[in-house]
């Protein structure tokens, strides 16, 4: 970077470059969809971009750019029309995707999860994804989600029992089957 392009654009430009692996994952997650969640990171980096001056803090850089990447998902939910208000699909709406059932050997453990996670109702399964898997807090999800606290928690928990349930059937089905032996 030379030196006009520091004076003009400052740490940010490298900042938000460095998120986007961080928004894939995330994007990737919410859509299912790899060209889908591509378009939606690159508008949110635009976007973010565009609106540099009003990030406050960069220690919130993160955040603030799954914020802007939620809205985008949001506008690109609603431009489908399948629904008339967005709350109501907040917990409704399912990914297709394989069912965890169909896994049952260990060499299919994660496309068993990724599977059973794809079943979520997308709400929770934003939720999951931003404090399981990227770690964020539940005050910083609240506010990505533009969603208060307590319904994190309870989409949180929500996810996490479902998933249990999700998962539960296929191991208990390999354990419940006997092992068979060869007697002569």
């Amino acid at each position: 970077m030379n030196m006009i392009s520091r004076l003009l654009f400052g740490p940010f430009r490298p900042g938000i470059e460095a998120q986007r692996p961080v928004l894939y994952r995330i994007a990737y997650a919410w859509c299912h969809d790899a060209t889908l969640a591509d378009d939606l990171v690159q508008e949110a980096l635009s976007k973010a971009w565009t609106r540099r001056s009003q990030l406050r803090d960069e220690t919130a850089l993160k955040a603030w750019l799954v914020s802007i990447m939620n809205h985008c998902w949001l506008d690109h939910l609603r431009s489908r029309r399948d629904f008339d208000d967005v709350e109501d699909w907040q917990d409704e709406l399912e990914s297709g995707g394989e069912s965890p059932e169909a896994c049952c050997d260990r060499e299919r453990v994660i496309a068993c999860v990724r599977a059973a996670v794809a079943r979520l109702p997308l709400a929770q399964r934003q939720v999951l994804t931003l404090v399981d898997l990227e770690e964020f807090g539940y005050a910083e999800v609240a506010d990505i989600l533009n969603i208060p606290v307590g319904t994190v928690m309870s989409r949180l928990s929500r996810a996490r029992a479902s998933l249990k349930n999700l998962l539960e059937p296929a191991t208990q089905r390999d354990a419940a089957q006997p092992q068979l032996r060869r007697v002569k």
